[in-house]
């Protein structure tokens, strides 16, 4: 079962949803990387987790981007 729900989340967020969503911090546009199932924002360089379909739009909860 664990795998059924794994591949629905997989699967992404509705584009409408992901139409009307900006990232918290800059109110720019996200958008959705499919393969890690998050939701990017370029101009904050941060990546905000979708766990199952559900955005969770708090920086503390992103992951990001830097290299450093």
């Amino acid at each position: 079962m664990p795998e059924e729900g794994r591949a629905e989340k997989s699967e992404g967020i509705d584009p409408k949803l992901l139409d009307l969503l900006v990232c918290p911090l800059t109110k720019t546009r996200l958008t959705f990387d499919r393969e890690r199932c998050e939701l990017v924002s370029d101009a904050a360089k941060l990546a905000y987790p979708v766990r199952g379909g559900v955005p969770i739009m708090l920086p503390s909860e992103a992951r990001s981007l830097d290299k450093a």
